[in-house]
């Protein structure tokens, strides 16, 4: 089902470039309200990092994350964030 490991990282900001903390991404995967089961194949496993299955669409996926961060209130405007495999699970 998990046949991606994915990074998360958050760029632009006073910060730079920075994982996602595991909170957020726990966060969006318990309470996601975007009504696409795809993303029901994602696991948090730790701070920018995730597994997904192969259905999940990495800009879709962005996309949700982005708007469900900036909804919290974590996220600002001028950040966004950035999904890049990490390693094929074998």
């Amino acid at each position: 089902m998990f046949a991606r490991k994915l990074k998360v990282e958050i760029i632009g900001g006073s910060e730079g470039e920075r994982p996602v903390p595991l909170k957020w991404l726990d966060s969006f995967a318990m309470r996601n309200f975007t009504n696409d089961a795809a993303f029901d194949d994602t696991l948090p496993l730790t701070d920018g990092a995730m597994e997904a299955g192969n259905r999940v669409s990495d800009e879709a996926l962005r996309l949700a994350m982005e708007d469900w961060f900036r909804r919290k209130g974590w996220l600002n405007r001028s950040e966004n964030l950035v999904i890049r495999d990490a390693e094929i699970c074998l």
